[in-house]
């Protein structure tokens, strides 16, 4: 199978059983996802979904984000990971929104990257979810499955995996297989023990048959 048709036979497997998908994280607006995906870095959605509600309800626009001391956004934030750092990046994050972009959250990937705490990862996401473009952001969970599948070859880092799968995603794909992959990785390609007995797409994928053979070349040795 070529690397085209696989990302074709991918591509109608998501499209038939996950048709709609989208960002766990819980959001009402841009800014409100713009937090959100900065207290998610190396941390779970579901804990980020506990914080914000009382992130919201203390700093519910930039404007007062901005004039918020360390300690007081550390406070709400304190339970997720790298706090003081992400506290530190959210003020400053805030204080960008206002004196470059007037409050408004940029829609360009090189806009939002100017923002402290806003990698091209995180700029992605806000690009892809909030403007529907054609932004393909690599996290743990996209580096890790893409590589497993063998949509990725040798991918030295994110950035590389990023070019390797938009290369063979149509653009109008590029938003939504972000989050397929994420899902899977999530669900089902799991980190520690991969769900292949279950996995819909196992039939397309390098890993299980390398797992395949390597139970085949065992059975011939016995």
């Amino acid at each position: 199978m070529t690397k085209k048709e696989k990302f074709s036979a991918l591509i109608a497997h998501f499209e038939e059983h996950m048709p709609v998908a989208e960002t766990e994280l819980y959001f009402d607006s841009p800014y409100q996802l713009l937090v959100a995906v900065i207290l998610s870095a190396q941390c779970t959605d579901k804990r980020v979904n506990l914080i914000t509600p009382i992130f919201f309800d203390r700093f519910p626009v930039p404007e007062i984000l901005a004039e918020a001391s360390q300690d007081a956004v550390y406070e709400v934030i304190k339970s997720c990971s790298y706090p003081n750092n992400k506290a530190k990046n959210l003020i400053g994050m805030a204080t960008t929104l206002i004196n470059e972009f007037k409050g408004v959250v940029p829609d360009t990937v090189e806009a939002l990257q100017r923002m402290p705490g806003v990698g091209r990862k995180t700029a992605n996401v806000i690009a892809s979810v909030v403007y529907n473009k054609p932004a393909m952001a690599v996290d743990t969970h996209v580096f890790r499955v893409s590589a497993r599948i063998g949509l990725t070859k040798a991918a030295k880092n994110p950035l590389d995996a990023e070019k390797q799968l938009v290369k063979y995603l149509p653009e109008e794909i590029i938003p939504k297989a972000h989050h397929w992959l994420i899902l899977h990785g999530r669900y089902v390609c799991k980190a520690r023990k991969p769900d292949c007995e279950n996995c819909g797409i196992s039939h397309l994928c390098k890993y299980y048959s390398n797992q395949n053979k390597r139970k085949t070349a065992t059975k011939d040795k016995l």
